[in-house]
């Protein structure tokens, strides 16, 4: 039983640990990119993640409170995340992208057919 114990208790660190890095990665995104991407609003995705953090805290795994939470932040993590990601730039806190001038296509710079 004792293994158990401590198998939920690493996956209880585990699930509160994941939903602290969802949450401060939501913190630091840009608002704009969630609109741009249609993945509901900043302030949306930080009150259904804070709520993960704090259930995932104050309840044990084998609730379905901590499930739920964890469902939200596996949905921020996979789908929301790449999304915003990808429209904030690389790092997510820049503005867009760096380097190149106006005229670089993806696979190099655009020449006019020269």
């Amino acid at each position: 039983m004792q293994g158990f114990a401590g198998f939920m208790w690493l996956l209880s660190t585990a699930l509160t640990a994941l939903s602290l890095f969802a949450l401060v990665d939501a913190a630091f995104r840009r608002e704009d990119a969630f609109r741009a991407t249609d993945k509901q609003t900043k302030p949306f995705w930080l009150i259904i993640l804070g709520i993960a953090l704090l259930v995932s805290v104050l309840f044990s795994l084998l609730s379905f409170l901590p499930i739920i939470g964890a469902v939200a932040v596996i949905v921020y993590i996979v789908d929301v995340r790449p999304a915003v990601r990808q429209i904030s730039g690389r790092g997510g806190r820049g503005g867009g992208r760096r380097g190149g001038s106006s005229s670089d296509g993806p696979y190099g710079p655009y020449n006019g057919g020269r």
